[in-house]
């Protein structure tokens, strides 16, 4: 796959989620009402999926496959898209709750930190960062593929 078609890809990956992620968003405000979560890293409880494509979505879409999809291949697409909302949603959990343990552990004042804590918190959200990355190029693939 050229590197074209792979980046269109990843936008497409890139704007199911930030689709699903309004759909959570309001589901977390209306559960919340006027009180914090108590425990929640912000996302709410589970990822919302929405397959429901926004403008940009469905351009994206039009320009990975302009003559569109048979229903087959079409089916194996959304599977896909609703794993990997899925999928991006637990890494997005997996970095907030490294954050959170890792401020909780050294404070949140990076000026504060000795190099040997600076390096391993960069270390440690480019190791979950390094995976996301891989893995959404791994999906993207399979749908663009």
């Amino acid at each position: 796959m050229n590197e074209a078609r792979a980046e269109l890809a990843e936008s497409f990956l890139a704007e199911a989620v930030f689709r699903s992620r309004e759909r959570q968003a309001a589901g977390v405000e209306l559960r919340r009402g006027a009180k914090p979560l108590a425990g929640t890293c912000g996302l709410g409880e589970k990822a919302a999926v929405e397959l429901d494509l926004s403008s940009r979505g469905r351009e994206l879409a039009g320009a990975l496959w302009p003559e569109g999809l048979e229903d087959a291949r079409l089916e194996r697409v959304r599977a896909a898209l609703a794993e990997w909302i899925v999928e991006q949603d637990a890494l997005d959990r997996r970095r907030n709750h490294f954050l959170r343990d890792f401020r909780g552990k050294h404070g949140f004042d990076r000026t504060q930190y000795t190099s040997e804590v600076t390096r391993a918190f960069e270390e440690g959200l480019a190791l979950i960062n390094a995976q996301e990355t891989q893995r959404r190029r791994e999906v993207a693939q399979s749908i663009a593929g």
